[in-house]
């Protein structure tokens, strides 16, 4: 069982520290499931330093790999290599759910949701053949999962290699009761995990680890905060764990704030998404704009005073924004928020992942960008109603300079209301301070877009592909891997050469 967590070998101090932090729970409940039903388990997680080739047994039988989108490639080209070995390959995660129709060419199975039992029915039929395989998946998601206790040894080995922040995944429920539209967890329904499980996984973290890091995977924590803070309570007295989790500013009151503190809850990540529509998480009712930013910006000031890191999430290039007004609005979100640190994400369309995804490409407005750049940061891939790609990326470049500038890093450090030494604080003050890389990103950008034929034809929705600049790094970045990639795709990434619609509404819309 493999679990991409970086898209390409690296050895940056980045992925050492951090990336170990980011393996999923799914990979190590298919590790316990498979060794269950009697089968010898060999669990790895790729975080950029390792030799992948040094990664797998040689009496290897059947090949499970979680990747992201990003890791796209890199997947492609380990299944390839090892189905050329007789190995029966299987592709899970976000990227199976987003683009089975393409991933489907280069894995003997494909997976949506997982359950144990269809974990049984892969690995008893052990099928396979020259050509594509099949798409699979379970009813709905699982009603339970393997808690800490069973997926103990298979966490051990990320842990061992985590240098600084060394986080245990637990997790409660599943799916999100809001209908962001562009967002995968909105077409899965909310469901709660057992209440004895996640209670035995805090009990059974208090016997390993003195104060332990607890990361919840849940997609929006909060939904049933009274029962979670009572399980909470229950395994061991307040302040044991230090909590992070991702919730919505509407279940985030005052009064289960005070709580969150009491408990142990050290970082929250929250989604504002857009000033101009996403209003029920945020619980803004109908209001939008200079509205929606001041009453946004006093709750989450408020929510700084008690949790110590605190991040704002940005979605940009959607429809709902239009000139400079929402990264004006931002500006002043974060004068009146200083605390809280703030992500900018490039709304990006994961193949059939989401609704809002899938009426775009129907509307021929999704572009041709290289599964390796699909990552929210490096560009957009959905043709700008209100914006030139000139103006968008001069305007994102202005409002990263203005979120990390000098003045803008000092007052997130000094309004902390937390200690001095508070390591929420200083991670805080670390990210906050290397993002003129990422400035000067989005200045090449604008000029490409503004200078170059390739860049022309691709916010006119004209490319035939994608531009040289984003299909010629991969080859370099994936190294010996690469050779391992099928002919068709080194043909796209070399040439441009153009390759079949890659999801179920393009398919729709090309026929």
């Amino acid at each position: 069982v493999l679990d991409l967590i970086a898209k390409k070998p690296t050895r940056s101090a980045y992925s050492r520290l951090m990336n170990p932090n980011y393996a999923s729970i799914t990979p190590q409940a298919i590790a316990v499931w498979a060794e269950e039903l009697g089968h010898s388990v060999h669990y790895a997680t790729f975080t950029g330093p390792e030799d992948l080739r040094r990664m797998f047994p040689r009496d290897l039988s059947v090949l499970f790999i979680s990747a992201f989108t990003p890791a796209a490639y890199l997947a492609y080209s380990i299944s390839m290599e090892a189905r050329a070995r007789g190995v029966v390959t299987v592709l899970g995660g976000p990227h199976a759910r987003a683009y089975a129709d393409d991933a489907v060419k280069y894995f003997d199975y494909v997976a949506g949701f997982v359950d144990r039992e269809l974990i049984r029915s892969i690995i008893t039929e052990r099928s396979r053949g020259a050509g594509a395989g099949v798409r699979v998946s379970a009813p709905r998601q699982p009603l339970n999962l393997p808690g800490v206790r069973e997926r103990w040894k298979f966490i051990g080995h990320n842990l061992a290699k985590a240098r600084l922040l060394r986080a245990i995944p637990v997790i409660g429920s599943l799916g999100c009761p809001y209908r962001c539209s562009f967002c995968v967890d909105a077409e899965v329904d909310y469901q709660t995990l057992p209440y004895d499980q996640l209670r035995d996984d805090l009990v059974f973290l208090r016997t390993k680890i003195g104060r332990p890091v607890v990361g919840f995977h849940d997609p929006n924590f909060g939904v049933r905060f009274g029962d979670y803070a009572g399980i909470i309570e229950e395994a061991a007295r307040p302040g044991t764990f230090r909590i992070v989790a991702e919730s919505s500013l509407s279940l985030l009151g005052e009064s289960r704030l005070k709580e969150m503190r009491r408990l142990g809850f050290g970082g929250l990540t929250l989604g504002v998404e857009s000033w101009f529509d996403y209003n029920d998480k945020a619980k803004q009712s109908r209001r939008v704009g200079v509205s929606k930013m001041e009453s946004v910006a006093a709750h989450v000031d408020l929510i700084t005073r008690y949790i110590p890191y605190v991040q704002a999430n940005f979605v940009w290039g959607l429809d709902q924004d239009a000139g400079p007004e929402p990264f004006e609005l931002t500006k002043r979100f974060i004068d009146r928020a200083p605390a809280a640190f703030p992500s900018h994400s490039l709304f990006t369309a994961f193949g059939d992942s989401a609704a809002l995804g899938r009426r775009l490409a129907l509307e021929g407005r999704v572009l041709d960008i290289p599964f390796h750049f699909q990552d929210t940061s490096s560009v957009h891939n959905v043709a700008l109603k209100n914006y030139s790609a000139v103006q968008f990326y001069g305007l994102m470049a202005d409002l990263v300079r203005y979120s990390f500038s000098p003045r803008a890093n000092r007052r997130r450090f000094q309004r902390s209301a937390h200690g001095l030494f508070s390591p929420a604080r200083w991670m805080t003050l670390v990210r906050s301070t290397n993002a003129d890389w990422r400035v000067n990103y989005y200045k090449k950008l604008g000029y490409l877009f503004a200078t170059d034929d390739e860049f022309h034809a691709l916010a006119a929705g004209e490319a035939k592909a994608s531009p040289a600049f984003f299909r010629e790094p991969v080859k370099r970045e994936l190294g010996p891997y690469y050779q391992h990639l099928p002919g068709e795709l080194r043909a796209y990434l070399e040439r441009g050469a153009p390759r079949r619609p890659l999801s179920v509404a393009a398919l729709a819309r090309s026929a």
